[in-house]
């Protein structure tokens, strides 16, 4: 208990060393230019560095009841209270400006981070320029892989608007590549070492042709496993191996700046047919089966510490399920009986999910999902049961509502049952073709069709960036 009799917490107590009294359940005004904002300075100090290091400096200010912030600017320093409350603010150009120069100087995470997560075509160029102005390294490196994924459009205006030494840092960075591996069932080591369903290809755009980027290992399985990438490593969790399909228990992660395999520890239970998404340095294992059993258990990986901890079950079992991250948020798509989709959400600081909306369509079900900015779009089969079909219904995150996308997709030989997003363009596949859209708005527009991918089966896809020294070969 504080001295006041108010409770505090060990994690609250590292920040109060100096004036823990004054600070528990105690506010303060911050005056930012002529507006004054009344706060819980105990909220301060755990959302920002800066409020941190001032509580915990014994300097005087932290005694004061009231502190001017004479560097900001009062709507930058609002737009991050509403950040540090869970809100996610639709930012304009002037906005932008102003969050970036908050979070730089009060080094507020999660503003910088909600940041990175706006970046898109129309302000990546404003974001790159304003992080280097003011120094938040996150968003400017963020910032220059955006643009590096989509120079071809925006070299002109890149050259047109920044300093040379910016220019050169984009060209400095490797753009991500459509990445693809089939499903690959291991029989033992008597298989084939150099099979072709064991390879991981990527997709060389200039010469419009797949290569073989690695080998999987030979205790690896991609059949009903889960497979993603988080923070430029490959990750594949569980699956079924050998024809009596049992569960596999060897975990693995592929390094390209190693190009080397390690094995992971695996999850506590056993499970294939998952679905696996990494968002935030945590790997999510949701649902699966074991033993024919469909099961509502999530598992969560700490990189870290290469442990895994058991999160907040589903609300209902399910297995393979589609699921995406969008906003850094994790969505998965759970089926109901009369034709329903219903989007949960992983809400990580509760350790609970949240339904978020509910789709209901004819003789249909979400069988995809991809995340794009503060959109999901849904994947789903045609009218009645026509799969050569394939109908999107838009989900806005912001404001909480649905919208059809004109026209049908083909859907032949699944080119939308996987679909991955690089910056504003959309990357889907089949063995006859490799279809770019471009999303303008909540329109996909056919960009490009190039080779498809030489597998049956289910296809796994996602992006990386991969070295020189791995393209050259």
């Amino acid at each position: 208990m504080s001295e006041d009799g108010s409770s505090c917490d060990s994690a609250d107590k590292r920040y109060l060393p100096c004036c823990a009294p004054a600070l528990v359940s105690a506010k303060m005004i911050i005056v930012v230019g002529d507006t004054h904002f009344s706060e819980e300075k105990m909220f301060l100090v755990q959302s920002c560095d800066y409020f941190q290091a001032l509580f915990r400096s014994g300097m005087k200010e932290c005694r004061q009841e009231k502190i001017h912030l004479k560097s900001l600017h009062a709507q930058g320093f609002l737009i991050a209270l509403a950040v540090l409350r869970g809100e996610l603010p639709v930012l304009d150009g002037d906005d932008i400006v102003e969050a970036i120069e908050c979070a730089a100087f009060l080094q507020v995470a999660p503003l910088t981070k909600h940041l990175i997560d706006l970046i898109d075509s129309d302000n990546c160029l404003l974001m790159y320029h304003t992080a280097a102005t003011f120094g938040l390294l996150d968003l400017y490196h963020a910032a220059a892989l955006f643009i590096r994924n989509m120079y071809a459009d925006l070299e002109a205006e890149v050259r047109k608007t920044l300093p040379s030494e910016m220019i050169s840092y984009v060209e400095s960075l490797t753009p991500s590549v459509f990445v693809a591996v089939g499903a690959h069932v291991t029989c033992g080591v008597d298989e084939t070492v150099h099979a072709a369903s064991r390879t991981v290809c990527y997709l060389d755009e200039t010469s419009n042709n797949w290569k073989v980027l690695t080998d999987l290992p030979l205790q690896a399985s991609t059949s009903m496993a889960g497979v993603t990438v988080l923070d430029n490593k490959l990750y594949i969790v569980g699956g079924v191996r050998g024809v009596h399909k049992q569960v596999v228990d060897s975990c693995f992660c592929y390094s390209v700046e190693n190009n080397s395999w390690t094995r992971i520890s695996g999850p506590a239970q056993l499970r294939y047919n998952l679905s696996l998404v990494g968002v935030d340095g945590h790997l999510y294992a949701i649902g699966g089966e074991y033993e024919r059993t469909v099961m509502s258990s999530v598992e969560t990986y700490d990189v870290k510490t290469g442990r895994w901890a058991f999160a907040a079950h589903l609300p209902r079992p399910v297995a393979g399920a589609a699921c995406t991250k969008a906003m850094s948020r994790i969505f998965v798509c759970l089926w109901r009986p009369m034709e329903t989709t219903e989007i949960y959400e992983y809400v990580s600081r509760k350790d609970e999910w949240r339904l978020v909306t509910t789709l209901i369509r004819h003789q249909s079900y979400g069988h995809c999902m991809v995340g794009h900015r503060d959109n999901l779009y849904v994947m789903r089969n045609g009218p009645s049961d026509d799969f050569l079909r394939c109908l999107m219904d838009c989900y806005n995150l912001s404001s909480g509502q649905w919208s059809s996308l004109p026209g049908h997709f083909a859907n032949s030989r699944g080119s939308l049952f996987t679909a991955v997003v690089r910056s504003d363009s959309v990357f889907t596949l089949n063995r006859s073709m490799t279809l770019e859209y471009a999303v303008d708005g909540k329109t996909w527009k056919p960009r490009r069709q190039m080779k498809g991918f030489p597998r049956s089966g289910s296809v796994w896809t996602f992006l990386l960036r991969l070295p020189d020294a791995l393209l050259l070969q």
